[in-house]
């Protein structure tokens, strides 16, 4: 037999294991959106998902609501849920059934992109939801006052002239130091050098991602310690980190434990912990930066989108205003006075419903084979989620679904005894931006109150525009991802009548 014809038989046989393992898929049963499904055209329905996701998944939305569909990735499918039987289906299944942990372990690839010990003991979880979900307010003082020092620095508008600012950028630069505050206290929230790493963790990790995705199975750990550009933005932290970790230990083993002027931030909470486990401090630094993944990219994207809708429409500036002005000139910046922001609360739960987090929500690894509560059977090993951008515009769920409507909340907490459950905070089967049940977003109250100190306190300090008149510029949407429009910029003015 000629070298050519074994080629031509080599490759037949290759096509026929893929068509058999793919006639054989339990997966096949689920319905494809986006293209075909069958084996090699499947690259081009995860094509078309990276590029057109919201109309893909929008579309799998409507002709299988209260069901599932499938959407292609590029190394395996995705399952899709809707509707609230399923939701609440996926929301009460327990971890040895649909995996969070695993989730973001496969999505994330954190076998390679993290240490091993962050994610078999993840105890730096437990120190944010003593700081930030038990007690939130302990955290606000040092928030309000890192703001108010925060805001006018980056946006340096006078009471004469406007100042064109890039939004996204600002934003960011914003939430790291106010963030940074509550995780590594003054004065290191403050030092450019140190803000511009953790800013740019998150980028760094799906450079890796990307790298990752490219290697071999068998080459992925060499190639993440290799390549990898988080670890040496880990590295570089360090010089900032160390000493920090340094002076607190020696005080610690000086004057005991609870020695005078001892900081109440993360990093102390993190060294706490860490001690009795002997972890080096690089992995204490690492979690640190894991810590600033999920707080500053989500907490500047969603001020972001908010601050543009009121720029694109100044009439809401002051309801806004006048209702911050009251509750501050009551009790200050304070938790309480945050909690009387209905108004501010209610537009930045719209914005982030018009908007999204993400497209999706609720993402869990199947660790075993499951049967969905609308009969669907899913295999061991699969990646369910749930369409979140289709159901916060769906009209059967809210009223003029597809319009900014800022005080939609206001108005239901004001109309309803259980006003709680229109909160910023609160999730649903119908409202699931930052999930829903036990694995529901755990920053979300801290977060919730620093976006809402940050836009009382723009609105009571600034007027602001658009440098064009017309509509707020169109975010960007890339596979599930939504960003708010990178190059859109904001006019500021001071107010001549602030309220610091």
């Amino acid at each position: 037999m000629k070298d050519q014809d074994i080629l031509y038989a080599l490759l037949v046989a290759v096509v026929v294991v893929y068509i058999a393992r793919w006639r054989y898929d339990p997966l096949r049963s689920i319905p494809t959106v986006g293209g075909p499904s069958i084996p090699i055209c499947s690259y081009w329905s995860a094509l078309n998902f990276l590029i057109n996701a919201r109309r893909l998944l929008t579309e799998g939305y409507k002709r299988y609501y209260g069901s599932a569909f499938k959407v292609a990735l590029f190394d395996q499918w995705l399952v899709v849920v809707s509707g609230p039987k399923l939701v609440d289906d996926l929301r009460k299944r327990p971890d040895d059934e649909a995996s969070f942990t695993e989730s973001v372990e496969e999505i994330l690839q954190t076998r390679y992109t993290w240490d091993r010990e962050l994610v078999d003991d993840p105890y730096h979880l437990d120190v944010i939801k003593d700081q930030l979900v038990r007690t939130p307010a302990a955290a606000l003082p040092d928030v309000f006052d890192e703001l108010g020092s925060a805001i006018p620095e980056y946006i340096p508008a006078r009471d004469d002239e406007w100042v064109q600012i890039n939004i996204m950028q600002a934003s960011l630069k914003i939430v790291a130091r106010a963030s940074s505050r509550v995780f590594v206290g003054l004065p290191l929230c403050r030092n450019d050098d140190y803000l511009n790493l953790a800013i740019k963790f998150a980028v760094d990790l799906f450079k890796d991602l990307y790298i990752l995705g490219l290697a071999p199975a068998s080459l992925k750990f060499y190639a993440s310690r290799c390549f990898s550009a988080a670890r040496k933005t880990i590295r570089q932290s360090m010089t900032h980190i160390q000493p920090l970790l340094d002076e607190r230990r020696a005080k610690m083993d000086m004057y005991g434990d609870d020695y005078p002027g001892k900081p109440k931030d993360m990093l102390q909470g993190i060294l706490e912990k860490a001690i009795p486990r002997r972890s080096p401090d690089s992995q204490i630094t690492e979690r640190i930066m894991s810590v600033n993944v999920a707080a500053i990219h989500t907490s500047s994207n969603g001020i972001s989108h908010a601050l543009l809708h009121v720029a694109a429409a100044p009439e809401y500036m002051q309801p806004l205003r006048e209702e911050a002005e009251g509750a501050i000139t009551t009790d200050g910046w304070t938790k309480t006075a945050m909690d009387k922001m209905w108004k501010i609360d209610s537009f930045l739960k719209e914005s982030q419903r018009v908007n999204g987090v993400s497209l999706t929500a609720m993402t869990r690894k199947a660790m075993k084979d499951i049967v969905l509560a609308d009969g669907t059977f899913v295999p061991r090993g699969t990646l369910i989620t749930a369409a979140s951008y289709p159901t916060h515009h769906d009209e059967a769920l809210y009223e003029n679904a597809l319009v900014f409507d800022p005080f939609r909340y206001a108005r239901m907490r004001a109309a309803e005894s259980e006003g709680m459950k229109h909160q910023f905070v609160h999730t649903s089967v119908d409202n699931i931006s930052f999930g829903h049940g036990r694995h529901a977003c755990p920053g979300r109250f801290f977060a919730a109150n620093e976006l809402k100190a940050m836009l009382a306190y723009i609105v009571l300090n600034y007027d602001l525009k658009l440098p064009t008149s017309g509509p707020r510029p169109d975010n960007l949407y890339f596979s599930s991802n939504v960003i708010p429009p990178p190059v859109a910029d904001i006019l500021f003015r001071r107010r001549r009548q602030t309220v610091g």
